[in-house]
């Protein structure tokens, strides 16, 4: 009997090539984010991140000086003008600031006005020239030594 023995194959078992696959992608992908990460910029804050935050703190003073008066502080509008109302002790000491109004939607119509209060604290402002819509009323004034800032939202109505 001459008969010639064959060699069965034996189907291979894929899991072993799956798990040493598996943590070749892996390796992979972590290498890759290292040499991304690592490529990045990491400045998270400013160059004079001090500075910025001595402004800050001095920010946050005028704010909480301001609270105080808030209350004596109005503001009016109409189809031409804002008024705005400092109160009367502000007003006695001829304070000196600016007057800003913020546009959030385009900076480029933003304005600056000196501040000029009359001796009851009132400065009218002319806005018909403004185009019309959401803006932000800044205030910011300097009374004796003490710094204070207001700031309102108002919707005017101006030209379209």
């Amino acid at each position: 009997m001459n008969e010639t023995t064959k060699t069965e194959h034996k189907p291979r078992n894929p899991w072993p090539y799956a798990i040493i696959a598996w943590f070749v992608v892996f390796i992979t992908a972590m290498v890759s984010w290292a040499v991304v990460a690592t490529h990045n910029s990491m400045d998270l804050v400013r160059k004079d991140y001090y500075e910025e935050e001595l402004r800050h703190q001095q920010q946050i003073d005028r704010v909480n000086r301001t609270a105080q008066v808030r209350q004596d502080i109005t503001v009016t509008t109409d189809a031409t003008s804002l008024t705005f109302k400092l109160p009367t002790e502000h007003a006695t000491g001829k304070p000196t600031g600016e007057v800003q109004f913020y546009r959030p939607s385009d900076a480029s119509l933003d304005k600056k006005l000196a501040l000029a209060v009359n001796e009851s604290g009132l400065q009218r402002i002319d806005v018909s020239a403004l185009k019309g819509g959401l803006w932000k009323l800044r205030v910011s004034w300097k009374q004796g030594e003490a710094e204070f800032y207001f700031d309102q939202s108002v919707v005017l109505i101006g030209k379209l």
